[in-house]
């Protein structure tokens, strides 16, 4: 049994226990089941504590068997996770308050690039036609598109993806087996055949305003980047944002209209230095290159041929010519715009090629035809 696994549930259990204690429990200790078996002095050194919180932590720990603990909530609802298992969102254990319990359903695969795209719930016809392309894009490029599943952008955001053949996955504000708004009840179903439904909150859990918040932080903290479609200067996705901001990543926002009431939440985070999105082929350029400064490309054996797609072998035989301009390949190799992009993401991640000033590409450490 997993000793980590039992004592996140076991931890997520007390009451007057918060997340961010939990994560500060967990790094000074280096594990909760430590933690568990600690003293009340030495648990009197994680800050946020009190007397009268530190006997009744003493009580409560008396009354509790972590592993009887994790039986139950396995034969109740066995798919979780916490952050002790390999499938966890590797992203969101980051975050100062990572869900110590984080329920699912849907299909479970090796997490690829996640970038959230989130906005307003009622968005302008512009604002879902871009986020058609921006969703589509991203997820032919092989990203997890993830949203929160309302109504407007989020909704259009998971039909894009799915559209474009990708999984994608919903952040809930209830329980991953109710639904929320029930106009989303046969996307949601959709989204479970080959994506992810999530949800900190047990199954049964009826959804409550105070939950939509709290689950911004899941969508914003599991993600690489966070991509504001249209919002108001008050709003749930501009939360989203912010804490992308907070957690160190990247923010980007669609430029909008000043005459548009929706736009003005998106304006105003290009004003304070959100990255304005131009195009969806800059904006796979410009997240495969954050991804490739943060994760080591996945290059083949030295003297193995590349397994590759027709259109990226394609590609790759035009550069063994020498360097290309983007414009000259979209020439040269005839394909859309968008699918051109989306391969030479793909081609970059493999660590195949690699792209210089000027939107010029050339091959990188790989192996020759």
């Amino acid at each position: 049994m997993n000793d980590e696994r039992a004592h996140w549930v076991a931890w997520n259990q007390l009451s007057g226990i918060g997340n961010i204690v939990i994560k500060r429990l967990f790094e000074h200790f280096g594990s909760l089941q430590a933690a568990w078996s600690a003293s009340a002095e030495a648990l009197s050194a994680i800050e946020g504590w009190s007397g009268a919180k530190m006997s009744e932590l003493a009580r409560q720990r008396e009354q509790l068997d972590p592993y009887q603990l994790l039986k139950e909530r396995e034969c109740i609802w066995p798919p979780f996770w916490t952050p002790a298992d390999p499938d966890y969102p590797p992203l969101l254990r980051e975050i100062p308050d990572p869900p110590p319990v984080l329920f699912y359903r849907g299909v479970v695969r090796p997490w690829p690039a996640t970038v959230a795209v989130v906005g307003t719930r009622r968005p302008s016809y512009y604002g879902l036609r871009w986020t058609g392309r921006i969703a589509g894009a991203l997820a032919r490029a092989g990203f997890m598109v993830v949203s929160g599943l309302a109504l407007g952008v989020d909704g259009a955001a998971h039909g894009a993806a799915l559209d474009a053949g990708g999984p994608t996955t919903a952040v809930l504000g209830c329980g991953v087996d109710q639904v929320y708004p029930l106009e989303h009840y046969a996307l949601a179903e959709q989204i479970a055949e080959t994506g992810l439904i999530l949800s900190e909150y047990p199954p049964g859990t009826a959804p409550l305003a105070a939950y939509f918040p709290r689950r911004n932080r899941i969508v914003a903290g599991m993600s690489l980047a966070t991509i504001v479609i249209e919002a108001q200067t008050r709003s749930g996705a501009l939360i989203s944002a912010n804490l992308a901001c907070d957690y160190n990543r990247e923010v980007y926002a669609l430029p909008g209209s000043l005459d548009n009431p929706q736009a003005m939440g998106t304006l105003r985070l290009i004003q304070q230095g959100a990255r304005a999105i131009l195009s969806p082929e800059e904006l796979l350029v410009e997240l495969s290159s954050h991804l490739l400064r943060t994760v080591p490309p996945l290059a083949p054996a030295p003297h193995a041929l590349p397994d590759l797609e027709d259109s990226e072998q394609q590609i790759w035989i035009l550069l063994a010519q020498g360097v290309c301009s983007f414009d000259e390949l979209l020439v040269q190799t005839g394909l859309p715009t968008g699918e051109l992009a989306s391969h030479l993401l793909m081609l970059e991640l493999k660590g195949l090629i690699e792209q210089q000033a000027g939107s010029l590409y050339a091959r990188g450490a790989s192996p020759r035809l």
